[in-house]
């Protein structure tokens, strides 16, 4: 409850764009100890590296279920909160839905000596699904997600009964754009520079096409409030190596693994070519966004299929949830009730 309140509290006018100045982003705690999720969060013990750590998840029942689960998997700078309403469409459609928080990520733990890779996040999403009796789903992953969906299905491709990409990245292997190898110590520096200000300022040009709406301010503020306080370094840590694995391990080369029934819902005015800020500034206006990228994709997939949604940018679930739920919806096979 103090989450929300400390949310609501902040003045409506410092909420919009170019409002003057910001102030300080409250501290949520590097586990988001105190910005409150739609649903309980409960979590599963794992060991990396010789030490026990949380994997933090909501697992949604439906009132009138359908015999369906869904796994929801957020973006790197997302978190299993920013599901929420799509969650409770897929629920009150009768699915199951599970929301996990990765580990380096949003409520989970962020082990300082963790090597992060996509195949440890896959293996450890499996592992939470079976701890929950959930032997096949449908993943759906947005942005970073989308890579982690894509490596899932490529590992466990009997227990993925749909696959849905939301503007994923991993598409293209940026280095072919490039995007040099930038060392975890320096994305780290980086990170430590992270703010309210910056976050937005980024999402408004890659994620919202400039146009700002204040409901977009709660997911900036969760974000921001990682930063504060003692854990500002132990988040920042995480987020460098997470930003390293993505650019390490794309799926590019990879796509003709991905054997499950795929669809990709891209919105077409999404800005994102990840890593852009670290390539050379004469190469950057050449690095292609994922928009662009995406029908080619679609095309190195055994079973895939492209939804482009017109207007809409890298977050369509956050721009226009009614929207981006109706598509969602008509993928899965499902009604909206």
């Amino acid at each position: 409850m103090k989450a929300r309140w400390m949310l609501s509290a902040l003045p409506a006018a410092l909420m919009l764009a170019g409002a003057g100045p910001v102030p300080q982003a409250p501290d949520f705690g590097p586990q988001l100890e105190r910005f409150t999720y739609p649903w309980p969060v409960q979590t599963m013990e794992v060991d990396i590296v010789g030490a026990p750590a949380q994997m933090a998840f909501m697992d949604i029942a439906p009132q009138r279920p359908n015999g369906r689960t869904v796994v929801l998997l957020h973006g790197k700078n997302f978190c299993g909160a920013t599901w929420g309403s799509a969650a409770r469409v897929l629920a009150d459609a009768g699915y199951r839905v599970i929301v996990p928080d990765q580990i380096g990520f949003c409520k989970s733990s962020k082990p300082r000596n963790a090597q992060y890779s996509f195949e440890m996040l896959a293996t450890f999403t499996k592992r939470l699904l079976e701890s929950r009796g959930v032997t096949r789903a449908t993943i759906v992953g947005h942005s970073m997600g989308g890579m982690l969906a894509m490596r899932y299905a490529i590992l466990y491709p009997n227990s993925v009964e749909k696959l849905v990409l939301v503007n994923p990245l991993g598409l293209k292997d940026r280095s072919e754009e490039g995007l040099p190898y930038t060392d975890v110590d320096t994305l780290w520096a980086g990170e430590r520079k992270t703010s309210y200000a910056s976050l937005k300022a980024y999402q408004l040009e890659n994620y919202y096409h400039g146009v700002w709406k204040p409901s977009y301010d709660r997911w900036v503020w969760m974000q921001a409030g990682m930063y504060q306080g003692a854990g500002r370094d132990t988040v920042g840590l995480a987020q460098a190596k997470a930003s390293e694995m993505i650019k390490t391990q794309p799926v590019a080369h990879e796509l003709y693994r991905i054997k499950p029934s795929t669809t990709l819902i891209v919105g077409t005015l999404d800005k994102t070519a990840f890593g852009r800020a670290q390539v050379p500034v004469n190469l950057r206006k050449s690095m292609e966004a994922i928009p662009v990228v995406a029908p080619r994709a679609v095309k190195q997939m055994p079973n895939a299929t492209l939804v482009m949604l017109e207007g809409l940018g890298h977050s369509p679930q956050v721009e226009d949830p009614a929207r981006f739920e109706k598509a969602l919806l008509a993928v899965l096979g499902a009604r909206s009730r």
